[in-house]
């Protein structure tokens, strides 16, 4: 995995509330002055972010945004050692607030807002696309997102795209989120089927009539043709279901 960084990107100064001590993280600055509390600050979420994309697996990089303090802030100097928090956050991604605490004589803590920008690439389409189309390679491509901002959700595999169909026009360059998508019905009622019996490496193919639409995995009814019996059916593919023996 390759993960690209960059540094703090101040956004608005914050007037902090003293809080009670919490801590996890130990870090080796005892400064209390506003920069040492956003070097403290940026330090564990770079460590806290790339943790985070390692052990999920995540192919993406980032953005470590901390806010501007107000400088007139001044704390007494901590004789142990930092130690920061994500606090209720499980996920380090977007709006997050770190809390800084000392443990030490004269204990306080305090909370400091940040922002961490994913970036990932992500499905878009490709051209201007009517609601109802039935989406194909040449609809979309992938393209870098900040996926913090994304709140609709997104796909970043084509394969979690293709064949589904939309249900809102998209226009170029727009994000493809899971809502805009509805499974296309691969088989429509009336459709005459290939039902497909497995019990292991045996199968046993036999005609058959749909009973209703269906989706790729979705079970519908099927009329075998041989035995007059109903059954019901996991739809596989166009013209295609299968049961078990």
């Amino acid at each position: 995995m390759t993960i690209f960084r960059r540094g703090r990107l101040p956004y608005r100064n914050v007037l902090l509330s003293m809080l009670c001590v919490f801590s996890q993280f130990t870090h080796a600055s005892t400064l209390s002055h506003p920069q040492q509390l956003i070097d403290v600050t940026e330090q564990f979420l770079e460590q806290t972010v790339s943790e985070y994309l390692s052990r999920s697996a995540i192919d993406a990089r980032y953005e470590v945004e901390v806010a501007r303090l107000d400088p007139r802030l001044r704390l007494n100097q901590c004789d142990q050692t930092l130690t920061t928090n994500l606090g209720s956050t499980a996920i380090p991604v977007g709006r997050v607030s770190v809390r800084v605490s000392c443990e030490g004589s004269s204990p306080w803590s305090v909370f400091i807002p940040s922002h961490v920008r994913l970036y990932r690439q992500v499905l878009v389409a490709s051209k201007s696309l009517l609601r109802g189309t039935v989406l194909t390679d040449a609809d979309v491509r992938l393209a870098e997102r900040d996926v913090s901002i994304l709140t609709q959700g997104y796909l970043t595999r084509h394969d979690e795209a293709l064949g589904n169909k939309l249900t809102r026009p998209a226009q170029p360059d727009q994000v493809i989120t899971p809502n805009q998508l509805e499974m296309a019905k691969v088989v429509r009622k009336g459709d005459q089927v290939v039902i497909t019996a497995r019990s292991g490496s045996i199968s046993v193919r036999m005609p058959g009539e749909a009973m209703a639409d269906g989706v790729t995995g979705k079970q519908i009814p099927v009329k075998n043709q041989r035995s007059g019996r109903t059954i019901k059916a996991r739809v596989t593919g166009p013209g295609q279901v299968e049961v078990a023996m």
